[in-house]
Order: structure tokens, then C-alpha cells, then sequence
């Protein structure tokens, strides 16, 4: 249930009127905007009676929200949100690049692809420390030494790290990882998504290989009802019957949630086919269809790297790439970083 206040409501009685409904033991979610400010009761709000509230005189409007997302809902936050990681931000009107080797292999490695990266332009550096793999023989990361040599690299760079984590019972060491993202794999894990609710620090959420654009919001939910709103979405492809590519990339996502949610969106081109070439034109498709950013993995020797080498970009197939997304970036009228 939505609760759109008068403009001249003043705030004393705004504070009294959310009490009221708070003693009815419902939760709010205080959003005002410039030109409307909203109360997005949260909750069981059957036994809310929409008649009283519309008899208060600083109430405008009464809605009732269909949608089984409530806070991850435009209908609360009209606003599009603008998501803070460390010294960038991503969504309204700035656009975040997110790049770096799908894993973490050594220090030599990473901090050679790091500064290549921040050297082209992008905002926020990538790599797998943990790795949910498939199989159970392939390369499964370097683990906590993998998050020490991307510490390592954000010192050398000064690009905030962005690294996925397994388990609820890993926070302690993800403490001092810039973004969290929860892979496609773990976006139905509801017990790590309640614990990344607890916190403050902006997760980035990738949608499963056969989830629905609901299901995904349903997940942003989960996180943004334990009291985090620092909420991220990603689509990277999900799985069809097409076999010449790896994932099929739903580019109508992106217009569906920015229709839908208040939430940033960015696309993983990478993941999406599968395959090195294909990158840029998915990227280029990401922005014309209203991204607020791109993932995209860069590895100094895509022919030697333990995990994702087919899809990684070389530095300088990077750098060619961030030329042509610094101009289609500004022609859209937003901001890079």
C-alpha cells in the first residue's frame, strides 16, 4: 500500500500520522521526492483501513500495491536510485564500467590488469577470489589470498573492488570489499540474502541462469527488507535452447526494470555469450537500451587464463572498447563513473 502525501504537509504532522499506522504494526518506507512525498506501507496491510487514511487531511491518495515486491518497487521510490561504492557511484545518470579477470591468479596477474583497466577509463575493478564452478576439478579460486591481492590492487589503483561471495558465513572476511556480488547461482540463497540485508555495503545482484525478471526483484527484495538499500541488478543471460552461445542476453531486462524498480541495472556482456568478439556489440546494445552500466572481464592473457578465457578481453581490446563506450555514454547524456 502505497500513501501519497499533500505538498504542504508539514512534518509534525507526517510524524504523527506515521506512528498511527506503525501502531498498527505495519512497517514504513519514507520516500520524498520533489515533486511527491510517499509512504510505502510494508507488510500485512489487510487490516489497514484505506478509508481512514484517506480521511486525514494531509493524505493525497490511497494505492494498493499488486506487486509481491514492495521496496524493490518503483511505486515506492519514484526516484531513480544512485547506489554509493566508495569513491564512485552507479545509477541516475552515471555510468559505471566494472572490469577485471574473471579470477584472481597472482598478484603479477591482477595488478596488471588492474592498471590497465583504470587506464582505459573503467570505475570499479572485478575478480574472483571464491569461484562456483560447475565442475569440482576446475579452478576454484585463490580464496582469502585472492582477496588480499585485490586489497592490494585497490591500493595500487585507487579502483573500488568488486568481488562474489559463497557464503553468509564469509562476511567477516568480505569486510573490506568495496561491492559484494552474489552470483547467479546463489540469487535464491535466502539465507545469505537476509544477512546482506544486515548490511550496509551495496551488493550486486546477478540474475540465475532460468530466473524470472520477477524472481530477481523478488531477491533485491529479500536484501532491501533486512534494511539495506544499496542494491545493484545484473543481468548476465540466462540459459534457452540456443547452443551457439553460452547465455542468451535478455536485453529486454533492462527496460522492464527500470520500468518496474527504482533499482540500477548494468549488463555482464561477457557471461552473456561467452565469447571474446561478441562483447563489444552486447555493450554497445546495453547502453542504447538504458543500462547504468557494463561487467566486463579483461585478462593480460586470455589463452592462459584458469577460468573464462574465451569471453576475457586483452587490455587492449579493452581499451578500444572504452572508447567507443565513453562516447555512447556521453551521447546519452550521462556520466562515466
Amino acid at each position: 500500500m502505497i500513501v501519497i502525501l499533500k505538498q504542504n504537509a508539514s512534518q509534525e504532522r507526517i510524524d504523527a500520522l506515521m506512528q498511527s499506522i506503525r501502531a498498527q504494526g505495519v512497517d514504513i518506507h519514507f520516500s520524498r521526492g520533489t515533486q511527491e512525498t510517499l509512504l510505502g506501507l510494508v507488510g500485512d496491510t489487510t487490516h489497514v483501513d484505506e478509508d481512514w487514511l484517506r480521511a486525514n487531511d494531509i493524505v493525497a491518495d490511497v494505492r494498493r500495491v499488486s506487486e509481491p515486491y514492495k521496496l524493490a518497487n518503483r511505486r515506492f521510490h519514484p526516484q531513480d536510485s544512485l547506489i554509493p561504492a566508495s569513491n564512485t557511484v552507479i545509477g541516475e545518470g552515471h555510468f559505471a564500467v566494472i572490469a577485471g579477470p574473471c579470477s584472481v591468479e597472482s598478484e603479477e596477474q591482477l595488478l596488471c590488469v588492474a592498471q590497465a583497466v583504470k587506464a582505459s577509463g573503467a570505475t570499479l575493478l572485478r575478480g574472483g577470489a571464491f569461484k562456483p564452478r560447475t565442475s569440482p576439478y576446475s579452478f576454484q579460486g585463490l580464496e582469502n589470498r585472492g582477496l588480499e591481492l585485490l586489497r592490494l590492487a585497490r591500493q595500487a589503483t585507487g579502483l573500488p573492488i568488486v568481488t562474489e561471495i559463497m557464503s553468509e558465513t564469509q562476511l567477516d572476511d568480505f569486510a573490506d570489499v568495496d561491492v559484494i556480488q552474489v552470483g547467479a547461482r546463489n540469487m535464491q540463497n535466502f539465507r545469505l540474502l537476509k544477512e546482506l540485508g544486515h548490511c550496509k555495503k551495496p551488493i550486486l545482484l546477478k540474475r540465475g541462469l532460468s530466473s524470472t525478471i520477477e524472481e530477481l526483484l523478488m531477491s533485491a527484495e529479500y536484501i532491501l527488507a533486512g534494511g539495506n538499500e544499496n542494491v545493484i541488478l545484473c543481468e548476465r543471460g540466462i540459459r534457452t535452447f540456443e547452443k551457439m552461445i553460452r547465455n542468451n542476453l535478455d536485453i529486454s531486462a533492462v527496460p522492464i526494470i527500470k520500468q518496474k524498480s527504482h533499482l540500477p541495472v548494468i549488463i555482464d556482456p561477457s557471461h552473456a555469450a561467452g565469447i571474446a568478439w561478441m562483447v563489444e556489440p552486447l555493450a554497445r546494445t546495453a547502453i542504447a537500451a538504458g543500462a547504468d552500466g557494463l561487467m566486463i572481464e579483461v585478462h593480460n592473457n586470455p589463452k592462459c587464463a584458469l577460468c573464462d578465457g574465451a569471453q576475457s578481453l586483452d587490455p587492449v581490446q579493452f581499451d578500444h572498447l572504452m572508447q567507443d563506450v565513453r562516447r555512447r555514454v556521453a551521447f546519452e547524456g550521462k556520466q562515466l563513473g
